[in-house]
């Protein structure tokens, strides 16, 4: 007898068009209305820059939580030598999770939000690609702290001069250049989850599958190559003036671990409470690409706009950019 399957049955499970996967982040299940999702993920990285408070999340947020790991004032209290400073960049890390120059991560967890399997293959499902990203952004950050400990107190990051009307001192240009070159970088991988740009890590991932998240780390670790955040500015010039290569290499690092460590986890919880979830995004595929294509977008676009246009108008350089009343 032939076991034919229902009408019911056919319909809830719809053919879902499938290219190719090429890497982690481009699974090649590409959504129907792909100009939809380019639309608002374009307009809500646009909106967040218009609302977003540097000053609130700086200091009410960021400088809150540093003050009560702590214990005292974390910007006016000096950092007095290499275990102080050690502690410093770990706390500073945590503090800045949510600033305006480490939103990007966002963009970075989303394609691993699907995992499947029982609670604990989606937590190692998980922690896997956690560790690969880590290792990128760990020889980054490292990398960059070796310089730092060499060539700090002439870099511009550790300059403090005021910023004048109409000016951009070279820390800020600096800035703009890094997260300027991150933020297209994770556009154009959101235009590539969708399907409508070549993926860019096809060929080195076809060889090395991890590469992709290794060289996502690596632009988590280059966040503090151009980061203004007034702590971090603090840890840096600490650590120029300090010159040890060695203790510059492990505070960063332990400032860009830091900066992912509450993503990581609040991840992690979701993926293991979040079985409904994982449900819905095995369902249809094209879920995870919406998900993954909708943050890469966002804070790619967000990153661009707030670094590379919004600081201008803010400088007076360029007449005008909207922004909310608070800001």
């Amino acid at each position: 007898m032939t076991n034919l399957e229902s009408p019911s049955t056919a319909m809830a499970s719809p053919v879902v068009e499938h290219f190719e996967a090429t890497s982690v982040f481009v699974n090649g299940h590409y959504p129907r209305r792909r100009g939809v999702v380019l639309l608002l993920g374009v307009l809500g990285g646009f909106l967040l820059t218009v609302v977003w408070s540097a000053p609130f999340v700086d200091r009410a947020i960021g400088g809150t939580v540093a003050d009560g790991l702590l214990g005292h004032d974390a910007e006016d209290t000096a950092i007095t030598g290499i275990g102080a400073g050690v502690v410093f960049a770990f706390v500073s890390g945590l503090a800045g999770t949510f600033t305006a120059c480490n939103i990007a991560v966002f963009g970075a967890v989303a394609p691993l939000a699907g995992s499947a399997g029982g609670w604990w293959n989606r937590v190692r499902a998980v922690l896997r690609p956690l560790q690969w990203m880590a290792a990128g952004m760990v020889v980054v950050s490292a990398a960059y702290g070796v310089v730092v400990g060499i060539l700090g107190t002439d870099m511009p990051q550790f300059d403090t001069a005021p910023s004048q009307p109409g000016r951009l001192p070279a820390r800020l240009v600096q800035s703009m250049v890094v997260f300027g070159v991150i933020g297209l970088v994770m556009i154009y991988l959101g235009l590539a989850v969708l399907g409508l740009v070549r993926d860019p890590l096809a060929r080195i991932a076809a060889r090395f599958p991890n590469a992709p998240l290794i060289f996502f780390g690596g632009l988590i670790g280059a966040f503090l190559i151009g980061r203004p955040f007034p702590l971090f500015r603090k840890l840096f010039r600490d650590i120029a003036e300090e010159g040890n290569p060695l203790y510059a290499a492990g505070a960063f690092v332990l400032q860009s671990i830091g900066n992912i460590l509450i993503l990581a986890v609040l991840l992690i919880l979701t993926v293991v409470a979040g079985g409904r979830l994982q449900r819905w995004l095995r369902a249809d595929p094209r879920r995870v690409s919406v998900l993954s294509a909708s943050a890469l977008l966002i804070v790619g676009v967000f990153t661009f706009l707030y670094w590379d246009v919004r600081l201008l108008a803010m400088r007076d350089i360029i007449p005008w950019y909207p922004v909310a009343p608070w800001v």
